[in-house]
């Protein structure tokens, strides 16, 4: 193990053993939970995004590029209160190599975060006491792909191909920041892309991933995508912001 994901891993280990530690010392349980915004990831600086990985359809013979950076452009970052976000953009091709043509479908790129091991097992969020996950996000690229966005989550449930999917709706179409705001309870359960016959109840109390992924190939769809990432959260009610006249 490099020495970089060492010190990483012992981090998250450490941090892992003092949360655990104030919550048994603070009794948390015998009092109200929480229902402050809870952070899940931000994009701020390249240790943020080297929490991601990145595919798409060229990692089986597709044609896609996807690439998911740190933006530290001005003109792109107006708005967003941080000097440096997250940009996951590339282009969005539904062509396949010759040779595989009739066997894959191409027309995807995606990113998620990586799990996170430490000496105690792997860690996971816990959002049982929060409504609405919270996506600060930047929409630029081809128009044509505004509707084609989706948000994943990966429960630490015993199918590991589950996903639980919601579209993003995005409300700005000037290249602006915004805020998306999506109820947990709207998400439906999927697996290998296809949604799930019979839904079950999400297990929010072990997130262990979060992914944002871009199906061209499901709409037919094709051309450049570029889309900021500033934070991830988990909120109540009360923190839901909305635009004027919504």
């Amino acid at each position: 193990m490099a020495l970089s994901n060492w010190t990483t891993y012992l981090g998250r280990s450490t941090k892992l053993l003092r949360d655990s530690s104030v919550k048994i010392l603070r009794m948390e349980g015998a009092d109200a939970p929480s229902r402050a915004p809870l952070t899940l990831f931000r994009m701020n600086s390249q240790q943020d995004i080297d929490q991601f990985a990145t595919g798409c359809d060229a990692d089986i013979g597709g044609t896609s590029s996807v690439h998911l950076e740190l933006d530290t452009s001005p003109e792109r970052n107006k708005g967003s209160e941080s000097p440096a976000t997250g940009r996951f953009w590339g282009e969005m091709r539904l062509q396949v190599k010759p040779e595989l043509q009739g066997r894959i479908r191409g027309g995807y790129a995606g990113f998620r975060s990586k799990p996170r091991p430490t000496l105690f097992g792997e860690m996971v969020d816990d959002v049982s006491n929060h409504q609405f996950l919270a996506l600060r996000l930047r929409l630029g690229g081809d128009p044509r792909m505004r509707n084609s966005y989706f948000v994943n989550l990966q429960t630490d449930g015993p199918i590991t191909t589950d996903l639980w999917q919601h579209r993003l709706y995005f409300q700005r179409n000037d290249g602006g920041w915004e805020d998306v705001f999506i109820p947990f309870e709207n998400f439906i359960l999927t697996n290998t892309g296809e949604l799930v016959q019979h839904q079950i109840e999400m297990m929010r109390e072990r997130i262990r991933t979060v992914g944002i992924s871009l199906l061209g190939g499901n709409s037919g769809v094709s051309g450049s995508y570029d889309l900021g990432i500033d934070s991830i959260r988990a909120v109540n009610e009360e923190d839901v912001t909305r635009p004027p006249g919504k």
